[in-house]
Formats: structure tokens, sequence, C-alpha cells
């Protein structure tokens, strides 16, 4: 299954993330922005169909005002945390030098009484368990969301998990296996509680990751090609399974499109919800496909258009055949084509780091890339050649412009990029030394208003004048 770098299209009526404003970076913690409120979420269709809905774990989708907030984009409960990373003991986060707060939440309130100091895997199972515990399935169908923090920096794991790694020399590589282990355990606990309580038998599991793993801190994604925060297979394509007594044929793989998006509609309709004609998808009804080996709806991917990433130096119109400036950072599948151009992010092959510290400085520096220095565009036939090694670019220009006239077709429908500066106010010691709302009324949504025009500005700004952009790269965790 192929996943983009985000969670947000589960949630947001399964949009792309230029259809969103979200397709540049991640939401920051300091910033004013969030989920758009127009947008219909599963948690909320499967609501009106009759569901009892509960979130646990990691939100990351804003929270600069309260209309952020989990419980108000159809979750009945929430608790977890709202940034995107923190300390798996403590739940305390820092955005910078004295920029730090706690973030942990029950409902919309700090949860500080219900904080034991447990390492978030343990005590986000033992709250979906409880939520699975003291509700009645027989009388009300229950979606549970599930979004634990592991495996994701800073790597802390209990020191019992580790034993068991003793073997693994890399430091980095023996936390991330120990952390894997102890989410292995979790879902295991979570399947016989399902038994337990009477779910099993009519429940859908759905397992997924919202992007590759980051091979600075302990990930792997040998042998595809570069790492999380990039387009190459390395960065997008994520590990899922779907496992439920319900599927058609069990124990098979499906090789067919399947995009994160597609989530939403497959899943609402499994609950009997509807999908209104206004919701203008971007995902597919794949539950066929996955649970009856048919062919998927699906037959291409926008992995994504970010108009103000960094640009390629090299990058025009021309070189775009006047149909796309190559300069701009943008990934799409079409068949068995990938298209990227751009910047796509780090490009190398990084072998799995098992190895003793010397092996893997030889066999990394074998295969560091340097022939593709200053290009600005490519093609794979990713089927036959998913680690993306044989550029079929100069050979099949005809293919090269079909993928750019679909390209310039999405761009074509994206919405302006939502990523506002940050805002002071945003400081945790504000608010009682907890992450968490602080827009209060009307006058906040002009200030918002104000820094959406900015961002415009400045995107319109940087798409004219590229030369003159002077930019650092964020590098994702």
């Amino acid at each position: 299954m192929d996943m983009t770098q985000k969670l947000e299209p589960v949630f947001s009526g399964c949009r792309y993330q230029i259809h969103t404003g979200l397709q540049h970076s991640i939401i920051r913690a300091t910033q004013p922005n969030c989920l758009p409120l127009e947008n219909a979420t599963l948690p909320l269709k499967l609501k009106q169909a009759g569901y009892s809905t509960h979130m646990v774990g990691k939100w990351h989708l804003g929270f600069y005002k309260r209309d952020c907030l989990p419980t108000q984009r159809g979750f009945d409960t929430f608790f977890g945390s709202l940034l995107g990373s923190g300390d798996y003991y403590s739940h305390y986060k820092c955005e910078g030098p004295g920029i730090c707060g706690y973030d942990l939440y029950e409902g919309e309130e700090a949860a500080w009484e219900q904080d034991r100091g447990l390492y978030s895997t343990v005590m986000f199972t033992r709250k979906a368990i409880s939520i699975l515990a003291n509700h009645n399935p027989r009388k009300q169908p229950l979606f549970l969301y599930l979004a634990y923090q592991a495996v994701h920096s800073p790597l802390q794991v209990p020191a019992r998990y580790l034993e068991r790694y003793k073997g693994i020399p890399n430091a980095n590589r023996r936390k991330y296996a120990a952390m894997v282990s102890c989410l292995d355990e979790a879902i295991r606990n979570l399947t016989v509680a399902l038994k337990r309580y009477g779910y099993y038998d009519n429940t859908l599991i759905v397992y997924s990751s919202d992007n590759g793993g980051q091979p600075l801190a302990g990930g792997s994604n040998w042998p595809l090609r570069g790492s999380k925060a990039t387009y190459w297979e390395g960065g997008i394509r994520a590990v899922g399974f779907v496992h439920s007594p319900l599927l058609v044929n069990k124990g098979t793989k499906c090789r067919s499109l399947v995009h994160i998006t597609d989530w939403f509609p497959t899943l609402v309709t499994l609950g009997e919800g509807s999908l209104d004609e206004d919701l203008s998808l971007d995902g597919y009804d794949v539950w066929e496909a996955i649970s009856e080996g048919r062919p998927s709806p699906r037959q291409d991917i926008l992995h994504n258009i970010d108009p103000i990433y960094i640009r390629a130096k090299n990058g025009s119109w021309k070189a775009g055949y006047g149909i796309w400036n190559t300069a701009i950072r943008a990934a799409l599948r079409v068949g068995h084509w990938k298209l990227l151009t751009g910047v796509p992010g780090y490009s190398d092959w990084v072998p799995p780091q098992t190895f003793s510290n010397q092996q893997l400085t030889t066999r990394w520096h074998n295969e560091r890339i340097r022939w593709d220095r200053g290009k600005s565009l490519w093609l794979f036939n990713i089927t036959a050649d998913p680690y993306e090694r044989v550029d079929l670019s100069q050979r099949y220009p005809h293919i090269v412009k079909k993928l750019l006239m679909r390209l310039a077709q999405y761009n074509k429908t994206a919405v302006p990029v939502r990523y506002p500066a940050k805002d002071l106010r945003s400081n945790p010691q504000y608010n009682g030394g907890v992450w968490g709302p602080w827009y209060k009324d009307e006058k906040d949504k002009q200030v918002d208003d104000r820094y959406n025009l900015l961002t415009n500005h400045l995107g319109k700004r940087w798409q004219k004048k590229p030369k003159n952009r002077k930019l650092k790269r964020r590098v994702e965790e």
C-alpha cells in the first residue's frame, strides 16, 4: 500500500494536501493553523452514522483554537497529545529555547491527574482497552483511532525491551528495534481485548504508518531510496495491513494502487455512512481491492505539490517542456510510472544499520549517488524498479510530457498554502505551562487572515522570483 507523508488526508474528507492548504511541511506547534474547519472528517461521518467515536494518541492536526481540537472534529472522547512528538514519559515538548510545555490531554483539558509518568505506548494501550471494556458493542458500533507516538524520536523505551537487542551495535537501531517490540506487544494486547470484550468477529483493524523511516533516528527504508520527508519511495511508501474476519481473501498482498486518502470513503461506506456529493473526494472506496483482490479503482496518486519548498537550482520551464516548472517540488504516480520534479529530498540508499559502524560506513559509501546532481526531473517505472535506480526520463520523453500535463492539471485545483508565521502567544508559559489553544476572539481571526495573506503573498513572490529566494531547507525528524 502506498501512503503519503501525513495522516491529515484520513480525516480531511480524503483530500490531497493541495486541496486543504497543508501541502508544505507539517503544522508547527507555534503556528495559528489546523486542519481546515470546513473539511468533513472521518470520525464526524461515522458519528453521524451512529458510531461512538474515540481517539487515543497523537493528534498533530493543529490546536491554535478550540474548534481545532479532536472533540470538536467528530470524536466523542480524546486522550493523548496535541503535538507531533514529545517525551514518552514526562509528556513535555520544547519547540525552542523557553518555549516548552506539557502535552497530555483528556478531552479539552490537560490530563495532569491521569498522568502517572507511564511510557506512552503502554499508557495509550491501557486507555484504548479501557474504552473497549466500558462500551457495549451490541448496542452501538465503535470507531477507535489509536495513534501511537511510537515509533518516533526521541528514541526512548523501557529497559526490558532493550535486553532483547544487545547484539545490535548501532545504538539508535537498537532502541528503535526495542520500541517496535513494545509496539508489537501493544497491538497484541489490544487484539486480545477485542476478543475478550466481544468486538473481534465484527471488527476491521487497519494498521498504517504515515511516512517512511528516518535512518538518522534508527529507521530503515532499505532497499528503497530516500527517507522520511522526501518524495522518494523510502519517504512515501509505508507499511500497512488490514486484519479482520470480514475479509474475503485472507493472508494476501494487495499490489494495487492504494493511497491514504482512500481510507475515508472506504471506512465510511463500510460503516454505512453517507458520502455527500459536495465532499469532492480525492479518495476511492478500495474495499473490494483489499478484501477480494479486485482491481483498484485508483489509477494515479498525487504524492504532493509544494510550491514554497526550496527550488531546484537547475529547474526551469524549458526542462519541463513548457508544461511545468521543474524547479517546483512535486511527485506524481500514474499506473506504473512515477514522475518527480524539483528537490525530492535526501536521495541516497541507506543500508540497514544493524551492522557495525565500520561495515555500515563502507556499505553506505558505496550507495551514495553522484550521477544525478543538478537534475530537476526524474521518471521511473516503479513496478519494475521500486528502488528508483534507473531514471527513464530521457528514454521516454512522451511519458514525461503526459505526466507533466497531469501534474499541471492537478495544480490548477490547488488552494493557497496555509503556513503562517510563528505566533508568540502560543508559548505555553502564557497558558499555565500547557500546550493548548490560544486564539480567543474575533480580533484574533483578523490576525489569522493577515498571516494567511502574508503567506500567500510570499508564495506568489517565490514562484515569480525563485532565484532571489533564500530559504533554509527544513529537515523533519
